[in-house]
């Protein structure tokens, strides 16, 4: 396996998943690593160097109505430090907004949805999404497939 895509569903409590195009029906999904509240930036950046991907692919979020600053902040704080891995390992990024990527699968915000797809189209790897709270590995997945699909066509 050569080929490895990095698919990112930033925040604390998101996810990164690693795919290669030459084994489709194969993913590596986790959830971030984190300390102290918020993201391990270096057990993130081990992890992502040991698996070398060659393109990230990063849902690009902003705000939602109705977050408080300390969330906001939080949760820009994550995106940074994801970001700033990155380009420190000198790794690609390109940006796909949630409405993009999930109107290529046909998805909604129903996160349950997001998890079912990942388990169908990664049958060998459905332990990766076993429970209710592994939709962010799910669509960490699903976006890196997606960028495998559409962006690196």
């Amino acid at each position: 396996m050569t080929t490895c895509i990095l698919g990112v569903d930033p925040g604390v409590s998101g996810a990164i998943a690693f795919y290669w195009q030459e084994a489709p029906h194969r993913v590596i999904a986790e959830d971030f690593p984190t300390a102290g509240g918020g993201i391990d930036a270096i057990a993130l950046a081990d992890r992502i160097r040991q698996l070398t991907p060659e393109l990230a692919i990063i849902e690009f979020v902003a705000s939602r109505p109705g977050m408080g600053a300390p969330s906001v902040f939080k949760f820009g704080r994550a995106a940074g430090v994801v970001d700033g891995i990155l380009a420190a390992l000198c790794i690609p990024v390109r940006f796909v907004t949630p409405t993009v990527w999930k109107k290529y699968w046909r998805l909604t915000k129903d996160k349950e949805k997001s998890r079912a797809l990942a388990i169908q189209i990664f049958p060998a790897c459905a332990n990766h999404f076993s429970r209710k709270k592994d939709h962010n590995r799910a669509e960490a997945a699903l976006i890196a497939r997606y960028g495998a699909e559409v962006i690196c066509k």
